[in-house]
C-alpha cells in the first residue's frame, strides 16, 4: 500500500467525521518547531479508533509550563502528554561546544539537565495523570571528537548516552511515563532524511516531514496498548507464508525452508512468530489444506521453527478462511478485533477485509517473501506497555484450555466437569508484583468487563495505596495448569458506598463459576470495610454485552442512572446474606476471609 503524502491526510482529515470515536487529548510541551506532527498524529491515532485533539505548549517553554504550571494544557481531560526537547536547544554547549568543554563542565551541564528533567516530570505530574512520553535526545550523527568519540567513554555520544540513561530511569519511576527511542526512528529513515538544517535555522524547526511522520508512528504505538487498541492473537496462512511452495504438491522434502536460501526467508518470518508467541500473542493456523500434510510438516521438517505446541488452535480444511476465521475466533473466546491475518492470496486477504472488517489482515506479497519478517516486527499491532510472566505463558494456557475443552465433552454433566477440573481459587490483594499484570487486564480485557476503564500501572498503584480504594485479583490452577491473574476487581469507598469501579475477568475463564466466587468476595471485602451498599455500574460498548445484565443475575437491584454516567447502575443491600461460593472448587484461597 502506498503512503499517502502529507497533502492525501490533510484531505482525509478534512473529510471525515470524527465526531463518532472516543476522543484523546494530546499536549506537548516543546521547545523547538514542530507543528507538522499535528495532522500526521490525528490521521494515525484515527486509524485506531480516536479522535485526536491535539495542543502545543508554547515555544520552548517546557520548564514554564511544566513547573510554572498551565492549566489549559495540563489537566484532568488530558490523556498525554508528549515532551519534545530538543537537545541542541536545551544543552546547546554540549550539542555544539563539547570539544570546547573541561570535564567538569561538562559533568555540570549532565547535572543540569537531570535536575531539568526531574522538574519538569514532577511538575507535569502535579497538574495531570496523563501518559508522558519523551522522546529520547538523539545521538549526533557527526560527534565532536570525530572517529574518536566512539572509543573515549566521556566523548559526546557517551554523555548523550548517559543522559538518555537517566531520562529513562527518571521516566520509570515516575510512572505512566515512557522512554521513546528515536534512534530507532532515525535508523528507520536514516538522518539524511531526519533533519533539516535549514529549517532549522529559519525556524528551529529541526525535523523534515519524513522525521515527524516516524515521530507521530512511534508515538502511536504507545497510545494503542494504553487504549486497549493492540492485538492478541495472530492467525497464519501456511503454504507460501510459513513456508515457500505447496505442501500438497511439493511434499515435504520440497518446500522451501531452512537456514539458506531461498527458505530462509521463511524461516526468519517463524523466527519473528516464536518471537510474538514469547511476547504473549496467541497463534492460530488457517490454511486451504490436508490437515495431516500441514502437521506432517510441523512435526518432520528439520528446519521448523514453530512446534504444534506452539499452536492454540487450527482451521485446516478447505473452507473458506472467512468461515474459519470466525471459528478460531469462538474458539478462544476472543473478538475478531483481537486478530491479526496474514496471507500471501489476494483472494484470500480480499474475502477476510470483505466479510470480517474486525479482523486486521496484512497481505505477504508473493514476490518479495524476504520482506516478510520485516512486514511482521514493524506493523506494531501487537506491542504492550508491559510484559508479564503471564504473557510469556499464555500460549501454553490457550493449549491447556483446548485439552480442557476435549474433557468437557466426556463429562456426564457440567458440574462434573468443574469438580474434574479440579480448580484452586486464590484471592489477594495486589501487590508490586501483580500491579503490572492487572493494568494490562485493565487495558486489554473488553468481553467480560463491566465499566471497560483503562488502567496504566501507575493508576494502579495509586488506588492500592489510596485510602479509599481497594484492589484484588484473581488467579485461577486447575489440574491442566496455572492459568495466571485472570481476574481484577477495583473497589471505591464513598460514604457507606462501595463501588464496583472496575470487575473484569480474562475471557479464556468465563463459564466455570469462577466470577461468581470473585464477586461473592469482592462483596465480603465491601462489607468488611463497613459499606452498607455495593453500587454497581455498566458501561455499555460494543463487545461487553454479555455481562450487561451481570449484576442484576446476582441480586442486585437496578437504580434510576445520573445523566452523563452509567449506561446502567445497580444496588445490593449489604446486611442481606450473601450466596455462598460453587461446592465445585476444590481449594478456594482468599485474602478476603483472613482476619
Amino acid at each position: 500500500m502506498t503512503e499517502p503524502s502529507f497533502a492525501d491526510i490533510q484531505e482525509v482529515l478534512n473529510q471525515t467525521d470524527l465526531s463518532g470515536l472516543p476522543e484523546l487529548h494530546v499536549s506537548v510541551l516543546r521547545n523547538i518547531m514542530v507543528e507538522p506532527i499535528k495532522p500526521y498524529l490525528r490521521y494515525d491515532l484515527m486509524q485506531i479508533g480516536l479522535n485526536g485533539h491535539i495542543r502545543f505548549g508554547a515555544f520552548d517553554n517546557i520548564y514554564q509550563e511544566a513547573v510554572g504550571g498551565n492549566p489549559d494544557l495540563l489537566n484532568k481531560e488530558t490523556t498525554v502528554v508528549l515532551v519534545l526537547m530538543h537537545f541542541a536547544s536545551a544543552a546547546p554547549e554540549l550539542a555544539r561546544l563539547f570539544s570546547s568543554l573541561s570535564h567538569e563542565q561538562v559533568e555540570a551541564e549532565v547535572e543540569r539537565i537531570s535536575q531539568m528533567i526531574d522538574a519538569v516530570l514532577k511538575g507535569t505530574r502535579l497538574q495531570t495523570d496523563a501518559m508522558i512520553l519523551w522522546p529520547a535526545f538523539e545521538l549526533e550523527p557527526h560527534p565532536a571528537l570525530g572517529i574518536w568519540d566512539s572509543q573515549a567513554v566521556e566523548g559526546q555520544t557517551g554523555t548523550l548516552r548517559k543522559i538518555n540513561d537517566t531520562l529513562r530511569d527518571k521516566l520509570r519511576v515516575t510512572g505512566n511515563a515512557y522512554f521513546i527511542d528515536t534512534s530507532l526512528c532515525v535508523a528507520r529513515i536514516g538522518a539524511r532524511s531526519f533533519y533539516d538544517s535549514r529549517y532549522w535555522h529559519i525556524a528551529r524547526a529541526p525535523y523534515t516531514r519524513e522525521a515527524v511522520r516516524e515521530l507521530s508512528r512511534e508515538i502511536t504505538r504507545f497510545i494503542r496498548p494504553l487504549k486497549g487498541k493492540n492485538k492478541k492473537c495472530l492467525v497464519l496462512d501456511c503454504d507460501n507464508t510459513l513456508w515457500g511452495g505447496i505442501i500438497g504438491e511439493d511434499l515435504l522434502s520440497g518446500i522451501k525452508l531452512g537456514k539458506t536460501p531461498p527458505g530462509s526467508t521463511y524461516y526468519e518470518l517463524q523466527q519473528e512468530v516464536l518471537n510474538l508467541y514469547h511476547r504473549g500473542i496467541i497463534l492460530a493456523l488457517c490454511s486451504r489444506n490436508n490437515e495431516a500434510d500441514v502437521w506432517e510438516v510441523f512435526e518432520k521438517h528439520p528446519d521448523m521453527v514453530l512446534k504444534e505446541e506452539h499452536i492454540a488452535t487450527a482451521q485446516i480444511n478447505w473452507q473458506d478462511k472467512a468461515s474459519n476465521l470466525r471459528q478460531i475466533a469462538a474458539d478462544l473466546n476472543i473478538g475478531l478485533d483481537s486478530m491479526v491475518f496474514i496471507d500471501d492470496s489476494e483472494f484470500e486477504v480480499d474475502l477476510v477485509r470483505r466479510e470480517l472488517p474486525e479482523v486486521e489482515v496484512i497481505l505477504m506479497p508473493k514476490d518479495q517473501p524476504a520482506t516478510y519478517r520485516h512486514i511482521l516486527s514493524s506493523c506494531g499491532l501487537f506491542d504492550t506497555l508491559t510484559i508479564s510472566d503471564e504473557d510469556k505463558k499464555r500460549g501454553a494456557m490457550y493449549k491447556a484450555e483446548a485439552r480442557r475443552k476435549e474433557l468437557q465433552t466426556s463429562a456426564a454433566d457440567m458440574s462434573a466437569y468443574y469438580r474434574s477440573l479440579e480448580m484452586i481459587v486464590e484471592i489477594k490483594f495486589a501487590d508490586d508484583f501483580s500491579i503490572p499484570r492487572i493494568a494490562q487486564q485493565t487495558q486489554k480485557t473488553n468481553q467480560f468487563n463491566l465499566t471497560t476503564r483503562r488502567y496504566s500501572e501507575a493508576d494502579i498503584k495509586s488506588l492500592v495505596t489510596g485510602k479509599s480504594s481497594d484492589v484484588i485479583r484473581l488467579r485461577l490452577q486447575d489440574r491442566f495448569g496455572d492459568s495466571g491473574i485472570v481476574g481484577t476487581c477495583i473497589l471505591r469507598y464513598d460514604g457507606t458506598q462501595a463501588i464496583f469501579d472496575s470487575f473484569l475477568l480474562s475471557c479464556r475463564v468465563l463459564g466455570r463459576g469462577v466470577e461468581d466466587a470473585f464477586l461473592i468476595h469482592a462483596l465480603k471485602l465491601a462489607r468488611k470495610r463497613g459499606s452498607k451498599v455495593a453500587v454497581g455500574e455498566y458501561y455499555k460498548t460494543k463487545k461487553n454485552a454479555q455481562v450487561e445484565t451481570f449484576f442484576a443475575d446476582h441480586g442486585f437491584t437496578e437504580i434510576e442512572s445520573a445523566e452523563g454516567k452509567a449506561d446502567r447502575v445497580f444496588h445490593l443491600d449489604l446486611k442481606q446474606p450473601l450466596a455462598a461460593e460453587a461446592d465445585y472448587f476444590k481449594e478456594i484461597r482468599s485474602d478476603i476471609d483472613k482476619d
